[in-house]
């Protein structure tokens, strides 16, 4: 099997709806685990849960493991710019070659899942294969981002050495519940017996889980109440802070944006101090891994003229960190957006906190499989209702150019909304500007 032929597999498997919604699909996903030999319980977890800052954090502390000589896995969804990226070996992607054998490799399993319970989903194959690619790579450690909520994701069949929710907000609700409590109780879904769980959620979504955990026997740990951050002086375009756990105080220095990340941070070094101590970094390997920590897509900036941010930001939690992380960062200048959103967000919602700040809209499209893009119009309207200056471009690589050539030197575009739009505009960035624009 190529890449290409891979590719062209899962792409047939997208039936997004299907997979989140069907009361049988954890047992579908327990099914299919069990004929490739149960793989995700050969090496130990962490499991990464919550509305926003997961995909951060999980590679935080992938980055850390890394750095003290562990090889770790990393699992996050979604992905940018290739399927290959789900997979991640001491922060390198599978090879396209290796991606496509271990799928091919799959097949049997694939096949007899089919005839029991109905064949795999895109999100379903893509996570079997990280757990497969992990243990044909020997990993010694692994970090696995859920995907929708919690209870019924497929992550939660893994036997996690220390689980994570970072935080609740209003995302999924047409699949996790209308309320913070009731997507809070879904969330906490993945608290097992014995197995601490770590989470920076507020009220009221931190009572519900506190109270679930206490349910199945999960010790609980808030990082509002196990762990405080120290500013200190920084560059510009970059963080530097000190987070004081009941164990010791790590320096950091993060070479990432938005003040949020501090608490992401915090998140991240309470749960490496619940591992073992075989699989426990060090302080120093720790500041080590996060004073280079590179993650793409979320507050990525480049510094060119004019300047650009590249955000996934598709819930209202994570437009409020972004505009709070903008409105920190750049106070001073105006911003140009570029977003589009799938047609099954609460657009307003998302929309809300951007208003807020000093800026003019484009609102474009995207081409995703499985997937609608929202209107470039509808969002106009919304816009507009708002009293907010904006246009509607369908094309996305013309509405960013219009965004671009509308912006002078001191504006900051910021390409945000869907994951589909951001990686699209962020592959079109790196290809024709490239990397040498970046900070």
């Amino acid at each position: 099997m190529t890449y290409a032929e891979a590719s062209e597999y899962l792409l047939g498997t997208i039936n997004e709806h299907l997979s989140r919604r069907g009361p049988r699909r954890l047992e579908r996903m327990a099914a299919f685990l069990r004929h490739l030999g149960n793989p995700q319980l050969r090496f130990p977890t962490i499991h990464v849960g919550g509305t926003s800052g997961k995909g951060s954090t999980a590679t935080m502390l992938a980055a850390a493991l890394s750095a003290s000589g562990k090889r770790a896995g990393l699992h996050t969804k979604p992905h940018l710019s290739s399927m290959t990226e789900r997979a991640r070996i001491d922060g390198r992607a599978l090879s396209e070659e290796t991606f496509a054998e271990v799928l091919d490799a799959m097949g049997p399993a694939i096949e007899a899942t089919a005839t029991e319970i109905g064949r795999p989903s895109y999100y379903e194959t893509l996570l079997a294969l990280a757990f497969v690619a992990f243990v044909r790579s020997e990993v010694e450690i692994a970090v696995i981002e859920v995907g929708v909520g919690g209870s019924l994701d497929g992550t939660n069949l893994v036997a996690p050495e220390v689980s994570i929710i970072t935080n609740v907000g209003l995302d999924h609700t047409d699949i996790l519940g209308d309320t913070l409590e009731e997507i809070a109780r879904d969330k906490a879904g993945i608290a097992k017996p014995g197995v601490a769980l770590v989470s920076d959620a507020r009220e009221p979504a931190l009572g519900v889980i506190r109270s679930v955990c206490a349910q199945v026997g999960a010790p609980f740990l808030s990082v509002a109440e196990y762990a405080q951050i120290e500013r200190r002086p920084s560059e510009r375009y970059g963080q530097s802070f000190a987070v004081t756990t009941k164990a010791t105080t790590y320096e950091i220095s993060l070479p990432v944006l938005g003040h949020f990340q501090q608490r992401n941070a915090a998140t991240a070094l309470v749960a490496l101090e619940r591992l073992r101590p075989a699989l426990r970094p060090s302080k120093e390997a720790v500041e080590a891994a996060l004073a280079t920590l590179v993650v793409p897509g979320r507050m990525e900036f480049f510094p060119s003229f004019p300047s650009i941010v590249f955000d996934v930001a598709h819930n209202p939690d994570k437009a409020e960190n972004l505009a709070a992380a903008l409105a920190e960062t750049f106070g001073d200048r105006r911003f140009s957006f570029v977003v589009a959103l799938s047609e099954t967000k609460d657009a307003v919602s998302v929309l809300r906190p951007f208003f807020g700040l000093p800026a003019t809209f484009v609102f474009t499209s995207f081409e995703a499989p499985g997937r609608s893009a929202a209107s470039p119009q509808r969002l106009l309207n919304i816009a507009q209702h708002a009293g907010i200056s904006a246009r509607a471009i369908a094309d996305p690589v013309e509405a960013l150019g219009v965004a671009r050539r509308n912006a002078d030197a001191s504006n900051v575009v910021v390409v945000t909304g869907s994951t589909f739009v951001v990686a699209a505009l962020r592959d079109w960035w790196l290809t024709n500007v490239g990397e040498r624009s970046r900070n």
